[in-house]
């Protein structure tokens, strides 16, 4: 299926003509008290809606939360454009360049015919690039909003580029094993900075042997927490099944059940 050039233009400048309208004289009150910073938090929002439809498999459900992720670039791009900064043109076009730019094996004489040989071309690409100079270190770079795993994932993986890493997963393994010795230890002295220091360590680590195992820790810790959920949903079923109240179980009964509903899962796999 393709999409028609002309149509999509059209749509394209419908869409900016609304968002324009929304902020202008005669627009909607809400959206025109908006700025960069009080849409942060739809920013986001989206952006983890969109994650999620992805995950559902559902195509509808995907096209619905990009079409509101869509909104939000529109919706920035207007403000910028009232404060005349730059609008969603200049945006688009700057996309375009650095796309071309970073692809010299597709849009120019450059060869790069495996992923690694154009990431590493990307790297090097990026280096030379306005604003990379003010990188001193090779760990630089890191947006501050990312998320503690997302970020410890990708300071890892910035200081492996440069030769800082380990060679075998053993190594790795043991590091977890000489964190959560050392948590341990935190534990049994009853110092509440030690603990929460050797904590992070540990939790570093296993970011690290994630990575190294080439997984996402943040997809890894998502999957186990909804499997967590469902889980403990169904021990609520099967209390409410028996008329129990789950606050009045003992642990033991809990953790019995939750080793049942492990088992049963583990038989439909």
């Amino acid at each position: 299926m393709s999409v028609k050039k002309d149509t999509s233009i059209s749509l394209f400048y419908d869409m900016v003509e609304l968002m324009e309208k929304l902020r202008g004289k005669d627009g909607c009150p809400w959206d025109k008290e908006q700025n960069h910073v009080t849409l942060k938090p739809y920013l986001v929002e989206e952006t983890y809606e969109v994650i999620d439809a992805i995950d559902s498999g559902m195509p509808d459900k995907l096209k619905e939360e990009l079409a509101d992720l869509f909104l939000q670039i529109i919706f920035h791009c207007q403000i910028a454009r009232e404060k005349k900064e730059f609008d969603i043109n200049d945006v688009i076009k700057l996309c375009l360049d650095k796309m071309m730019r970073r692809h010299p094996h597709v849009f120019g004489d450059s060869t790069a015919s495996t992923s690694e040989e154009v990431v590493q071309q990307w790297e090097a690409i990026k280096k030379q690039e306005k604003g990379y100079e003010e990188r001193k270190s090779a760990v630089d770079g890191l947006p501050k909003h990312l998320p503690a795993l997302q970020k410890a994932q990708k300071v890892q993986k910035k200081a492996a580029k440069v030769g800082f890493d380990w060679k075998d997963i053993n190594d790795v393994i043991a590091k977890v094993e000489e964190e959560m010795e050392e948590v341990k230890e935190a534990i049994a002295k009853k110092e509440t900075k030690d603990m929460e220091e050797e904590i992070g360590d540990l939790l570093f680590s296993v970011v690290n042997l994630s990575r190294f195992l080439q997984f996402d820790t943040e997809n890894i810790l998502h999957k186990t927490i909804y499997k967590f959920v469902d889980r403990f949903k169904k021990i609520e079923k099967e209390l409410a099944s028996c008329g129990k109240d789950i606050e009045q179980c003992s642990i033991e009964e809990l953790d019995a059940l939750w080793n049942k509903v492990k088992m049963n899962a583990r038989k439909n796999i």
